[in-house]
């Protein structure tokens, strides 16, 4: 494990992130607290992520100053428009069939709040879908029901697997956590 000179929260209930932080090393607790999600019209999409880690950041200041608080935030952009999770069946086939035989962008934003302080930092990925088949569509959201992920898939499962031809960036971006820049942001915390 590694040595963290205060205690790390991981605020966020996204089980990837669990365990990928693991993966990495990080010795950590899990604490998320309700944050507004919502941000304004006018924020270009590639900043939405970073926006709202942000928040979710500030709404740990003050409340555990003690600690190293971890957020993230991912979206999915495919026409300048933000695939947030679906909220349903159809709306996760809507966006899969709308993803498919294309490229779109991840970006994904963590923050660090570290002694009253939040430093962020987004990181994006370019995905390519090759064409996929309205049956295999209905598979995967049959089998693996995404409705708790951006865009309406993970990379990790089948759809990624048997569907995404290239990408250009990070893998752990697209997975919902930069491990790479988690790792850079926790460096000058470490033992």
């Amino acid at each position: 494990m590694i040595s963290l000179q205060k205690k790390l929260i991981l605020a966020s209930n996204s089980p990837r992130r669990k365990q990928l932080l693991t993966d990495a090393g990080f010795e950590f607790t899990v604490e998320a607290l309700p944050t507004d999600e919502s941000f304004p019209a006018t924020l270009p999409t590639g900043e939405v992520a970073a926006y709202i880690s942000r928040e979710k950041a500030e709404v740990f200041q003050g409340v555990r100053p003690e600690h190293l608080i971890l957020t993230a935030d991912t979206v999915v952009i495919a026409d300048h428009q933000i695939l947030a999770k679906p909220v349903d069946q159809a709306d996760a086939f809507r966006m899969l069939q709308m993803l498919s035989g294309r490229s779109h962008q991840v970006v994904t934003a963590v923050s660090l709040l570290a002694d009253d302080s939040i430093q962020t930092v987004s990181d994006s990925a370019t995905v390519y879908f090759r064409e996929l088949e309205d049956s295999e569509i209905t598979y995967y959201i049959e089998q693996y029901k995404p409705f708790d992920k951006a865009g309406s898939y993970g990379i990790q499962e089948w759809i990624g697997m048997v569907g995404i031809g290239k990408i250009e960036g990070s893998f752990y971006t697209i997975m919902g956590l930069p491990v790479h820049i988690v790792y850079q942001l926790l460096r000058p915390h470490f033992k």
